[in-house]
């Protein structure tokens, strides 16, 4: 495993970057019942391939991904999740993590098969830096799968529309079909052991008003019980396979100028 140093400007992660261990929790109960891991096997297998994470975080993924690819790589522009990362994949032979960000990715053009981002929300408008570094390090054949939080859906996107009321996420939708990207919409349902885990993400996750009441909100769905509580949330796949030859009509290499700029990805409060 090698670790890059280089420093990059990047917008801070109000939540994994500040509150590593609450965050941790939220990994350990998002899909509790493995749907999202599912849609990716069926939109862009990895087994036997290279796999690249960008925005991995502490890399929590990245063992699953380690399992069946051939090699991960995983990259974060945060210094003290880049080394969590490396600590969590200590003894994985075919897994790497490298500091870098998503507009210059420290990754040689066609030389993996799947770039993976999950809610990492430099993806969307006004993100196309990224886009284009995901598509130049693709093989021919290869897939781009971003994941993010479905807006649309209820309980969590409601509290997610309280709290970025200028994020519009049919126009993000917009933006993704005009770059090629096909869409997938995942139920999903977050387990927490106790309630007090619950309390813990959601107030990492929205502001304060927001939380507190998505927190009662959740508490009251779940019969105000102490422990095994649950929370449906939904998601987003968007995937586009890079052609193999000519660009095909209706794919898109690179967003293009005139792709929806309306409304910014979200970032949580």
């Amino acid at each position: 495993m090698r670790w890059s140093s280089r420093r990059a400007e990047v917008v801070p992660s109000p939540n994994i970057w500040y509150y590593p261990a609450d965050y941790e929790l939220e990994n350990r109960a998002q899909d509790s019942a493995g749907e999202i891991w599912r849609v990716l096997v069926e939109e862009a297998p990895w087994a036997g391939r290279d796999v690249l994470d960008v925005g991995c975080g502490d890399g929590f993924h990245l063992p699953r991904f380690a399992r069946e690819a051939r090699s991960v790589l995983g990259i974060e522009p945060h210094e003290p999740l880049v080394r969590s990362a490396l600590k969590r994949v200590e003894g994985l032979s075919n897994v790497d993590v490298r500091m870098g960000r998503a507009q210059r990715l420290p990754v040689r053009s066609a030389s993996v098969d799947v770039v993976h981002a999950r809610t990492a929300y430099f993806f969307g408008p006004g993100c196309e830096p990224g886009l284009a570094e995901a598509e130049r390090v693709l093989r021919p054949g290869g897939s781009i799968v971003i994941v993010d939080l479905d807006a649309t859906g209820e309980p969590y996107g409601g509290w997610m529309r309280a709290d970025l009321p200028h994020y519009d996420p049919v126009a993000v939708e917009r933006f993704f079909a005009r770059a090629g990207f096909g869409l997938r919409r995942v139920a999903t349902e977050w387990r927490f052991t106790t309630a007090a885990d619950l309390e813990a993400v959601l107030k990492i996750e929205f502001s304060k008003r927001v939380a507190e009441q998505a927190i009662a909100e959740s508490l009251q769905r779940n019969g105000n019980r102490a422990q095994d509580l649950t929370l449906p949330v939904g998601y987003r796949v968007h995937t586009r396979v890079k052609p193999t030859g000519l660009v095909l009509p209706g794919h898109s290499a690179a967003v293009s100028p005139e792709a929806d700029s309306s409304s910014s990805s979200p970032r949580m409060p």
